[in-house]
């Protein structure tokens, strides 16, 4: 289901006891096969190497790269292809100002970078840039990606990634890669289930002119595979979800209790509202159901943490988060994995971090761009629910619903353009 993200920390411990100067001439040569078999044409290769380990692994690359008759060097302004191995696993905090300006001169040069390891200015444990960073076109990382590889922003900076065996064994690391593995995990329908057993799922919110949010959290749980979804929302909206949708049932806010009573799972806040009702209401259902609940967009809005009686998910997006903790959301961009906390939080971005207490981060990075429109944290907030729904734990519902709600972003049939409608009706294609 998980693939190993490691720290700085997980892959000193992991390289403990091994040959040092066979895993540098494992790695070097990995990078310099890399540069050799994505730029045939290359003839000259600039290069820039710190002095520890990562500067290793970019010498022995040269040494290789001119034994094939590369021309090597650091002549920028007419190199082919550069590689940067400036700082490694162990970099934190900003680069120190010589390093900037050539940092800042690598970005400049118009030849594709490969980065050693990751790329230079980029934190391995955490993702985190505190100052200059080289953009790569490919990371060449070895035994496995690090955590900072995963989580941007240090992902955005990483370009395609390649993992090189340097003979290291799998160590245990906190954090981990989400795989499609975790799909299977995903009830199913059996024989003799109900509509019921087959997953129950209750959202509430929709207020006038926010009726879509709620629809598309209803159909996505259904398009999840949920058995029955009702709605409960504003007595004006009403008649619009009447007519958007066709399988749930219906009620007013005023009816949610006696809904709530056939629901194996609740999302609450999919165009809610924000007024005092909508905050007590959220406060009372958080309170008083015993079935695992998804928290999301209005709900989130002044939530206090409780003594909740089940499972709460929480699915923020970094403003929302940056409001939950005090901070601005340009900060929780900027340390995505310091920003999770409390129960089962789902941090929606350009990565999905999931995060459960006492638990290392599980990291989704299915879905792409397409994901970057309005409506899909809603379709999110529902196949969520439908997971939790069939039983999943809480952690691992989030998880899988982070991946399949990438995978069905990535199953649409065009690229742009792509709406939020587009990503549920392709929800059952991505499931097993």
């Amino acid at each position: 289901m998980f693939a190993p993200l490691y720290t700085a920390d997980e892959m000193r411990a992991a390289e403990q006891g091994h040959d040092v100067d066979a895993m540098m001439e494992r790695a070097g040569r990995a990078v310099a096969d890399a540069v050799l078999r994505r730029f045939p044409e290359a003839r000259r290769i600039a290069a820039f190497c710190g002095k520890g380990a990562n500067g290793g692994d970019g010498r022995i690359a040269l040494r290789l790269l001119a034994d094939a008759g590369r021309e090597t060097g650091e002549e920028l302004e007419v190199a082919d292809v550069v590689i940067d191995a400036l700082f490694g696993t162990g970099f934190h905090g900003a680069p120190r100002d010589d390093a900037a300006r050539l940092i800042e001169r690598i970005n400049a040069a118009q030849a594709p970078v490969v980065a050693v390891d990751l790329p230079s200015g980029v934190d391995a444990s955490t993702g985190e840039i505190a100052g200059a960073v080289v953009a790569a076109d490919v990371t060449v990382t070895m035994h496995a990606p690090k955590v900072g590889l995963a989580v941007a922003p240090g992902r955005l900076h990483a370009g395609e990634v390649e993992v090189a065996d340097i003979g290291i064994e799998a160590g245990e690391t906190r954090n981990h890669l989400v795989t499609e593995a975790i799909l299977e995990l995903v009830p199913r329908k059996r024989a003799g289930d109900t509509k019921y057993s087959a997953g129950s799922v209750l959202v509430v919110g929709g207020s006038p002119g926010m009726s879509g949010a709620l629809c598309l959290a209803a159909e996505a749980a259904f398009r999840a595979d949920a058995g029955y979804v009702a709605v409960a929302t504003h007595a004006e909206s009403l008649p619009v979800v009447e007519a958007r949708l066709l399988e749930a049932v219906k009620a007013p806010l005023g009816g949610v209790d006696r809904l709530a009573e056939r629901a194996s799972a609740v999302a609450v806040g999919p165009g809610l509202g924000r007024g005092e009702e909508e905050r007590a209401l959220v406060r009372r259902l958080l309170h008083d159901l015993d079935v695992p609940v998804v928290v999301d967009a209005d709900a989130l809005f002044e939530l206090e943490p409780g003594d909740w009686p089940a499972p709460r998910v929480l699915t923020p997006h970094a403003g929302e988060l940056a409001r939950l903790l005090g901070k601005e959301s340009d900060w929780v961009d900027a340390h995505r994995l310091e920003a999770v906390f409390g129960c089962v939080v789902l941090l929606k971005g350009v990565d999905t971090l999931v995060a459960a207490p006492g638990e290392g981060v599980l990291v989704s990075d299915s879905g792409g761009p397409a994901l970057a429109t309005a409506g899909t944290g809603d379709v999110l907030t529902g196949v969520t629910a439908a997971f939790l729904a069939k039983g999943m734990d809480a952690r691992l519902a989030a998880a899988a619903a982070a991946f399949a709600h990438g995978r069905a972003a990535q199953l649409v049939p065009h690229e742009r353009g792509v709406i939020a409608s587009d990503v549920v009706a392709a929800l059952p294609h991505a499931l097993p």
